[in-house]
């Protein structure tokens, strides 16, 4: 891509993230060896270590009982995933001062565009300064460490971020071949095992090797992809940062329920709460499914599923959740393991028009209407004021359920930039398409 000003990105992105929280939370962990724990009861698998941990040998996916076997004096974090949320949020908010544009990747990780600030903004800084300053305040105002990296691209920035951590590493335009000669290619984002080797094949290590290939060799190969990597390995791959929002395709619910349940009733009645509040959430987003399909794991690990597609896309509960209970029964026969781990996902998503209007014309309209309002009152009283008959007589039958725990906050930038900006963002969006 060609640009008279080189693009300057810059790649933000926390340190051990979930453990930095739980610091961040507690003083006292303060260079202890600390990893959050994650399974039924937080005591499952590694999902995140500290570097203090890490130097025992405690790494992600290790099982919680070894990581305490390696390290005897080390604490075992359960996630708290409501205050990962809200310190990431504060994290978002500090680093939206310091851009035009700043694109959130996930929970703890985003890309901003520094490209026009050496001649607007930077004037008695550096860049080095001027990033060192936002990964200061990000530390003292939220407690969280980050590491950043400095490029003309989001591919060279995520790397440069990988050899800063922890710190900051910039790369000069005329500096980035030099900087990738030796980095293996497997470093870059997007590199998976088949290309990986694909590229091995053809000689390519490192992106010191893919520079001295042919650009037409690896157009032949990978297509475009190929020509992007040839140009990014020769540093001549210049790229501007851009924030779009897709349009949300799928949404679903993966969901291992608090014990393995034997009793399929109390299964299906867990089934149909988590299908009433993924169409609640449908419905906020102006949209209605085509497609769903419902995925059971039992306690032996063996799965089983079944799926339909509607012949018009559908929003309301009684439908949904109606063939819900048609793909349960169907799913369920022959087995007789308890119930482990219930999905669902609704697919093939449309628009849906739910202006809510008081007891509207249409049900679309009044579905619109309901929903608002029941908004406003979890807005007021809290999540979970407002329930389904299938959500009240789980928690009636079981009250485990009462409290439901937070989801894992792992989400699509379309919707991390929704949830920070929300009619902002529409309107840089229409700002976008008009320019």
């Amino acid at each position: 891509m060609v640009s008279r000003q080189p693009s300057r990105i810059l790649h933000v992105d926390g340190d051990t993230f979930f453990a930095s929280c739980e610091m961040a939370l507690d003083a006292s962990l303060s260079g202890k060896p600390v990893w959050v724990g994650g399974g039924r009861r937080g005591d499952g698998i590694v999902i995140a270590a500290n570097r203090e941990a890490k130097r025992f040998g405690v790494y992600t996916g290790m099982a919680c009982f070894e990581a305490k076997r390696l390290c005897p004096h080390g604490v075992l974090a359960k996630p708290q995933y409501d205050e990962y949320r809200r310190l990431s949020r504060e994290m978002f908010q500090i680093m939206e001062q310091y851009t035009p544009i700043l694109v959130p990747m996930s929970i703890d990780e985003g890309f901003l565009d520094l490209t026009t600030m050496r001649s607007h903004v930077w004037r008695d800084t550096t860049a080095a300064g001027y990033v060192n300053g936002l990964r200061a305040r990000i530390q003292k105002e939220t407690g969280l460490p980050v590491s950043a990296g400095l490029g003309r691209s989001t591919w060279m920035a995520k790397l440069a971020t990988s050899a800063a951590k922890p710190g900051f590493v910039e790369v000069p335009p005329d500096c980035e071949r030099e900087f990738l000669a030796e980095r293996h290619v497997s470093e870059l984002a997007g590199v998976g095992k088949r290309r990986e080797r694909s590229l091995l094949v053809l000689g390519a290590r490192t992106f010191g090797d893919v520079a001295r290939l042919p650009s037409t060799v690896l157009k032949q190969k990978f297509g475009i992809w190929g020509q992007q990597l040839w140009l990014f390995a020769n540093g001549q791959w210049n790229e501007p940062l851009l924030l779009e929002v897709k349009d949300r395709t799928t949404i679903s619910s993966s969901t291992t329920l608090p014990y393995d349940e034997p009793d399929y009733e109390a299964a299906r009645l867990f089934a149909l709460s988590e299908s009433t509040r993924l169409i609640g959430q449908l419905r906020r987003e102006g949209l209605q499914t085509l497609e769903m399909s419902l995925a059971i794991r039992f306690t032996d690990f063996t799965e089983s599923g079944a799926s339909h597609r509607f012949d018009h896309p559908q929003f309301r509960n009684s439908i949904v959740n109606g063939m819900l209970e048609q793909l349960f029964d169907e799913t369920m026969i022959g087995h007789v393991q308890p119930v482990r781990q219930v999905r669902i996902c609704f697919g093939n998503l449309k628009p849906l028009d739910t202006q809510p209007t008081l007891w509207g014309a249409t049900d679309a309209e009044r579905w619109g209407a309901l929903d608002e309002a029941t908004q406003k009152l979890e807005g007021q009283w809290g999540d979970g004021v407002v329930l389904s008959g299938a959500q009240y007589a789980l928690r009636c039958k079981d009250t485990v359920h009462a409290n439901p725990k937070s989801k894992c906050p792992f989400m699509p930038s379309r919707e991390m930039a929704q949830k920070l900006w929300g009619e902002k963002l529409e309107r840089l969006n229409n700002h976008h398409h008009s320019n």
